[in-house]
């Protein structure tokens, strides 16, 4: 048998800010973007988008036509969201804003890796300024995930922060926010005097819906999850253990 060879790795750092500054650079590229409302012109390069998405491979084809190519125009995608992708499958990391870019512009591999990192680093996220800034559609996957590495209670209070933020923003009331996420909490994981003290600050800034809270005390009172529902009452990684867990027959799948 041929003895492999010696493969030399060399560094990450100077080799992804090299592929960065071809992001949107007009040198070389050989595709342009004409991208969002402000149709912002955003230079790329064919091969590399190819390689690395199959959206991409599919919008741009097999090969250039003769001479330059015409634009290819993305009139419903923010140029901010369109430049992070870019960022992204260039360098295969990227830093997020305000917005989410993964579910803006409907990538479901890049939702994916972002969630999972987030399941990963769970409490340094729900404490950045990046969380209070998710929108709904964004937030939704991560409360509905079984692997979020962090308390439920934890995770009321990072909901009802966010939802004080977007009211600000909106100018809405803060359960009117909150009422597309909000029922992913699972509210019965929480110990009794827990859900007392989230009932009474619930009547002072409503927050969830009181059928909510009835039912996570139901699934108290009756000693029992409730499976026919889902994942009201089943446990997260981060979750803490709790004495009426045991009763609650509460398993983490």
């Amino acid at each position: 048998m041929e003895p492999l060879g010696l493969v030399v790795h060399g560094k990450a750092e100077p080799f992804s800010a090299a592929l960065r500054s071809l992001v949107n650079n007009p040198r070389y590229s050989d595709v342009c973007f004409v991208v969002g409302q402000e149709r912002q012109e955003v230079f790329a390069h064919r091969c590399l988008l190819a390689c690395r998405c199959n959206f991409f491979q599919r919008l741009l084809g097999t090969e250039p036509g003769p001479g330059v190519p015409s634009p290819v125009v993305l009139s419903t995608v923010p140029t901010e969201a369109f430049l992070a992708v870019l960022e992204f499958l260039y360098t295969n990391s990227v830093k997020l804003h305000r917005h989410s870019v993964a579910v803006t512009f409907g990538l479901g591999q890049l939702q994916e890796r972002c969630v999972a990192f987030i399941e990963a680093h769970s409490q340094e996220a729900l404490r950045t300024r990046g969380f209070l800034e998710l929108s709904a559609a964004a937030l939704l996957p991560l409360l509905r995930s079984d692997k979020l590495c962090v308390d439920e209670a934890e995770l009321v209070r990072a909901a009802r922060s966010w939802a004080r933020v977007g009211a600000a923003v909106l100018e809405r009331p803060v359960a009117e926010v909150a009422a597309p996420v909000v029922k992913e909490l699972r509210l019965a994981l929480l110990a009794p005097a827990e859900l007392s003290a989230l009932e009474e600050q619930n009547r002072q800034e409503p927050l969830i819906p009181v059928e909510q809270i009835v039912e996570a005390w139901k699934c108290h009172a009756l000693r029992r999850g409730d499976e026919a529902r889902g994942a009201p009452c089943r446990r997260r990684r981060g979750t803490l253990p709790r004495e009426h867990h045991r009763s609650l027959d509460l398993s983490f799948k």
